[in-house]
């Protein structure tokens, strides 16, 4: 049984396991004794025959999970603590590949932002509740990191070039599109997850447990632009993508680009060769895949400026090095895909 601590709460109701991520303040974003707590946790109960699902939710309201602990990061490589930086990567892959295994029901309770780790938690379990609040994003773009947590394996596999969208972009997504493309698999009220918890508790079928969830919430512009994205986001370099959207007339490409050319140019070419190289992999090579890319990005400069601008100094205005496209090294964006020297975790 993983030790209880204050940020994150284990409580055993009939047949389910409940887990609450709890730092509300900080909108539940995992710390490392969170993240190891839970993976704990999740072993314990995947081996105890009276728990027969498991439900994890976020205390407060405002968010599922934000992600990681970027700031804890931020800081333990600033100082040079890079044991600390990559044990966190670690172990928080290893997480997210636990869940991905976890051979029990597990449904994810999602009010509010579900972000990087938060997406991890619960993309990559079978059942994805999304209440009216629902808000997913995977930003990491913007802050000279790449969508991780097991998303080179997931956005991919979403209908269309949707997960490329995503990726290059970090566009926020909300409760209806959510259910369209398969980031969500039910919708319910957020008044309606304390009922599918006592319901969960009880042992009768899982999809039972769910309710009727009422009326399905209105889809916004990520099926609204599907063409759009579709035939944008084919294209096979950032460079080609931008040009497809700068040739089409529409606000929404606009936008779309004008979004793009706010992020790491270093980043956006990492993520684009993993929505290339994704479909090819599965689940624990993928992850492989980006805690070897994390050992690079994390030696290097944008992750550290995208997080000093958006998260510390909040002044919004990171400088990117390189600062443009054609100035990004194609060569060592393809190199950060290889194996690290040493042996190597496999996430599985």
């Amino acid at each position: 049984m993983a030790e209880q601590t204050d940020e994150i709460l284990f409580e055993r109701h009939g047949a389910l396991g409940l887990v609450t991520l709890n730092r509300p303040k900080a909108l539940n974003a995992l710390s490392l004794p969170m993240i190891r707590g839970m993976h704990a946790q999740l072993d314990a109960w995947e081996a105890d025959p009276a728990v027969t699902r498991v439900a994890v939710r976020g205390a407060g309201g405002r968010a599922f999970c934000a992600g990681g602990d970027i700031r804890y990061i931020y800081q333990c490589g600033k100082a040079g603590r890079f044991d600390d930086v990559f044990a966190f990567w670690s172990a928080e892959y290893a997480l997210i590949a636990r869940v991905q295994r976890f051979s029990k029901p597990y449904v994810s309770l999602i009010e509010g932002v579900v972000m990087g780790g938060g997406a991890g938690l619960s993309l990559h379990g079978p059942v994805r509740v999304a209440s009216e609040g629902y808000d997913f994003a995977m930003p990491e773009v913007g802050i000279g990191l790449f969508p991780d947590v097991g998303m080179t394996y997931a956005l991919p596999r979403l209908p269309g070039r949707v997960g490329t969208y995503l990726a290059l972009t970090g566009a926020r997504v909300g409760p209806g599109d959510a259910l369209a493309v398969g980031l969500a698999t039910h919708g319910s009220p957020a008044a309606t997850f304390p009922a599918i918890i006592d319901a969960l508790a009880e042992g009768g079928p899982v999809e039972a447990a769910l309710g009727e969830g009422g009326a399905a919430p209105p889809t916004g512009p990520l099926v609204a632009q599907r063409a759009l994205i579709d035939a944008c986001f084919y294209g096979e370099t950032v460079a080609d993508i931008l040009a497809r959207l700068d040739a089409d007339v529409s606000p929404f490409a606009a936008e779309t680009a004008a979004l793009i050319r706010t992020r790491s140019p270093s980043s956006l070419c990492i993520a684009r060769e993993q929505m290339r190289r994704g479909p090819g992999l599965d689940f624990s090579e993928a992850v492989l895949t980006e805690y070897r890319i994390v050992t690079r990005v994390m030696r290097g400069h944008d992750f550290f400026e995208g997080v000093r601008a958006v998260i510390v100094d909040k002044d919004g205005t990171p400088h990117w090095r390189p600062e443009t496209l054609a100035e990004v090294d194609h060569a060592a964006i393809l190199s950060a895909f290889e194996p690290v020297d040493g042996p190597e975790s496999r996430f599985t």
